[in-house]
Formats: structure tokens, sequence, C-alpha cells
């Protein structure tokens, strides 16, 4: 069972588990939907910048990056209870979320959209397969657990994540 089972979810790896969304860290790239409840004006969708902030009506930038939906919607009605609402009550859910990237012996490395349940086969299906030269028993994957960048060797049913980083080595013959 690979590494992403374990932080996120316990399951088989035949049967992998949707993204654990009320762990999922917030991060650049991801889309959500801010809704306050009663205040329209101050609901919407918005994007999170490079560095994690998202700007909102009223309140201005939010630094939500790296931070789960629980934590950033207390952050939001922390700032908007400071001043402007009594009782604010606040959702968020996430519209898109950032992509992954897949590096190396594949034939189209790049960024890919994310989607729910994609395992490290299906990322290396979408970037058309390996070259000839993969190593294709040595796949790693960089991404961020509870803040700290992790490297984890990669198996064919380890579930990818939004933002995680793969790699596909060389071989050498």
């Amino acid at each position: 069972m690979g590494l992403a089972q374990t932080v996120y979810a316990q399951s088989s790896p035949a049967t992998p588990p949707a993204l654990d969304v009320e762990r999922y860290e917030l991060g650049s790239g991801d889309k959500i939907r801010v809704i306050v409840y009663g205040e329209e004006d101050l609901s919407g969708e918005f994007e999170l910048d490079g560095t994690g902030i998202v700007a909102l009506p009223l309140i201005g930038p939010v630094n939500i990056g790296g931070r789960d939906l629980a934590i950033a919607e207390q952050l939001i009605s922390a700032k908007l209870a400071d001043g402007y609402l009594v009782n604010p009550r606040v959702s968020i859910e996430v519209l898109n979320y950032r992509p992954f990237y897949i590096l190396g012996e594949v034939k189209k490395p790049g960024s890919y959209p994310y989607v729910n349940s994609m395992t490290v086969l299906n990322a290396i299906a979408l970037a058309s397969g390996f070259t000839y030269r993969a190593n294709e028993k040595k796949i790693a994957i960089t991404r961020r657990v509870n803040g700290v960048e992790t490297k984890i060797t990669a198996e064919d049913t380890t579930l990818v994540l939004p933002g995680d980083i793969i790699r596909v080595p060389e071989r050498f013959f």
C-alpha cells in the first residue's frame, strides 16, 4: 500500500479511495467557492495565488495555502467577525484542484488537470505512456505532507494528489 493510502485513507490498492476533502491542504492554483451564509455579496469563486493567498471582498487577502478546509473556514470567519459581521458562517468547497505534474521518461511530460481517484498508472496514460528508456520500477512522487515536501516511491496503484510531481527516471541498460 502506497503512502497516499496510509496518509489520507485506508483502502486496498485495487479500489483507491477518493481524495479526503476534509484533510486536503489548499494550495496555489486551487479554485474555491467561498459561501458566507446570508451575505451573497461576500460569497463567490476565487483562486489561490502563487503564495496561497486568496483576495476576498471586504476583508482583503487571507493566507489559506497549506491549510485544510476547516481551518481556512475558521480564518475567514475570524476576519469577517473582526468588525464586519456578527457570527459569520463560512463554507468553502474546492471547485478545481491544482494540477499535478509528470516529468522524465514519458512521451508527453507536463502539467495535467487533477482527476479524483487518479493513480500513477492513470497519470502515465495521460502523458501518453512511457518512453522506451523509462525505468518503470523506480517512479517517485514529490508531495507536500503536513507542509513538508516528501519524496515517496510510487507503484502503479499509488494515488496521485493535486500538486504532486511524478518523476519517471531513465533506465540504464
